[in-house]
């Protein structure tokens, strides 16, 4: 059985400023309050090193596989806590070209295996939440970049 959590965001910043800034993974820690650090080779079948923070807790550093890369579109990744049966979780970031100088960003995960469905609905809530203030923070860092 699978848990969805997905956010949207429209930024006023063209579709380019955006994948720079969600492809410059060594600078995630300047800005990104969710993915507090993130390293690795943006190539497919790589292993990217992630550490995120979710809100009232500690960081958790674990090191997903890169599943999709489209330039401009998406960047997707597969992580597993244990082995995959037991839980395992893809995280989304997809951009969409609404005008010039508008992108919506659609940031999700899906969580699969045996615990998901156990874990309780308030850390799912503090996922969300995570998830918009990433959404915030990356809003306001691509509409100042599009602005100067």
């Amino acid at each position: 059985m699978a848990r969805d959590i997905e956010t949207t965001i429209d930024i006023n910043a063209p579709i380019a400023e955006l994948w720079r800034i969600l492809t410059d993974l060594p600078r995630y820690g300047e800005w990104n309050p969710l993915v507090v650090r993130a390293s690795g080779s943006l190539t497919v079948g790589k292993r990217l090193e992630i550490a995120v923070r979710l809100p009232g807790s500690k960081s958790m550093s674990f090191t997903p596989v890169l599943v999709a890369l489209v330039p401009q579109k998406e960047i997707r990744w597969l992580g597993t806590f244990g082995i995959p049966v037991l839980f395992a979780g893809e995280h989304s970031f997809l951009l969409t070209s609404l005008s010039h100088e508008t992108t919506r960003f659609i940031h999700s995960e899906r969580f699969t295996g045996i615990f998901p469905p156990l874990v309780g609905s308030q850390w799912y809530e503090r996922v969300r939440q995570g998830f918009g203030s990433m959404n915030h923070a990356l809003k306001e860092r691509a509409e100042r970049k599009a602005a100067t």
